[in-house]
């Protein structure tokens, strides 16, 4: 539903999930909270005068989950998720999920959301316009880990602000309530508009938070924008924010490629090898802002024409193979999707898998089976036949060496395989990932 208030250019959004299984490995009655949080003006969600509120109550798919974060997160103005439900650790790789309406011990690994696919997703976010908060309590071997990790173990990126409550297990029959988001939307009806860290304060004082974890961002984050809650618009793409970080120059030389402002076509498409703008002294600024501006006011050949310098410059710095390298491949591919080309989307995501397989990154690492995810959903969207049918034999091998978590991918990469040999493509279905 869109909501609109007074009169502003940059209308937030706001996720509301609740999600917890049915039956009786239920740990939290996630959903109970949605009343009160729907009761909330939406302004007070999100900070703005006009918002757009999305509700997940108990969702059956992580398809579904993971296509509506991905949704929001392409949204210029502030994002904040609010997540309440319970995490459980997969048999297999031991990574925290949350866990989902159909998700059982047996079938968490299909049926529930790996945590990473958020941070996979919203690291397309500018830093400093995403919020998550979060109500959750844990599994026993998902609250051992905490014991032993911290909160690194839910990181979601240095570009996310994350508040909130992990509680352990409870110790009763009952399922526990999210009494932390349930204090923070009695503190907003109440008509209170207090800053984040200043809410976060008070929701845990008036839940029962003892023995929990409280999250909050790092001393070192950085202020928040304005009085309020509310960071400012913005978005930069895409996952795996580890390397998004500008890499260092190499010893002895300046910066190449100073890319804070827009950048003529002509200054970012010279001859191969070229940088994207002339060198400049000092440090490297980040360039993905500049990048996702380009990009989002339809500029598309420019972005990807700056990527791609900072792709040559990362493959001259540490080679082919190197995390560099891969990121800005990565970056490419997302910049295809935004550009409406999925076939070059496609191919460069494979070569980000290829590459990551290359390094002797395992079949089930998460970033590996991203990469291949992204490759199969983006292939699931080419509606030339030709194109479809050509990158197919690649993807079909990919996909073998990496079946990933969603159940029959390989068949269902078949099956519409078989499809386009008897008939025109049709727009692509559900992706996988």
């Amino acid at each position: 539903m869109l909501i609109k208030g007074g009169d502003t250019t940059a209308a937030g959004t706001a996720l509301l999930i609740a999600a917890a299984p049915v039956g009786k490995g239920r740990l939290i009655d996630a959903g109970s909270v949605l009343p009160a949080l729907a009761a909330v003006p939406p302004s007070a969600l999100t900070g703005t005068d006009a918002a757009t509120v999305v509700e997940l109550a108990d969702p059956l798919d992580p398809q579904t989950v993971l296509t509506r974060v991905r949704a929001a997160a392409t949204t210029e103005g502030p994002l904040f998720l609010y997540v309440t439900g319970q995490l459980q650790l997969d048999r297999r790789q031991r990574l925290p999920h949350l866990a989902l309406a159909r998700t059982t011990p047996t079938t968490l690994r299909y049926t529930a959301l790996p945590w990473h696919w958020l941070a996979s997703e919203l690291t397309i976010r500018r830093p400093g316009t995403t919020t998550v908060v979060v109500d959750l309590v844990t599994a026993p071997d998902v609250w051992q880990r905490l014991s032993e990790e911290g909160p690194r173990l839910l990181a979601l990126g240095s570009a996310i602000r994350l508040y909130g409550k992990v509680a352990p297990p409870p110790g009763r029959r009952e399922a526990a309530v999210p009494g932390y988001l349930g204090a923070c939307a009695a503190i907003w009806r109440s008509g209170a508009r207090p800053g984040l860290a200043a809410l976060h304060e008070q929701a845990a004082q008036q839940s029962e938070s003892a023995g929990a974890l409280l999250l909050t961002p790092p001393p070192d984050f950085g202020p928040l924008p304005g009085a309020g809650p509310v960071p400012h618009a913005g978005a930069v793409p895409p996952r795996a924010r580890a390397a998004a970080d500008p890499a260092p120059a190499a010893p002895g030389s300046t910066a190449p490629v100073p890319v804070a402002g827009a950048a003529p076509d002509s200054r970012v498409t010279g001859g191969a090898g070229a940088p994207a703008a002339d060198p400049a002294a000092g440090t490297v600024q980040d360039p993905h802002p500049a990048i996702l501006a380009a990009a989002q006011s339809g500029r598309h050949a420019e972005a990807a024409a700056v990527a791609a310098a900072w792709e040559r410059r990362e493959l001259q710095l540490y080679g082919p193979g190197s995390r560099q390298a891969i990121h800005w491949l990565e970056v490419r591919a997302d910049l295809a999707r935004l550009a409406g080309d999925p076939a070059l989307s496609c191919e460069l995501w494979m070569s980000a898998a290829d590459a990551r397989l290359t390094a002797r990154q395992t079949a089930d690492d998460p970033d590996v089976e991203g990469a291949v995810d992204r490759a199969h959903h983006q292939w699931e969207q080419i509606r030339d036949a030709d194109r479809a049918r050509g990158a197919a034999p690649r993807l079909v091998a990919l996909r073998r060496r990496v079946p990933g978590r969603q159940r029959g991918a390989l068949r269902v990469l078949q099956r519409r395989l078989e499809q386009l040999h008897t008939r025109p493509p049709v727009a692509g279905g559900p992706g996988t990932g």
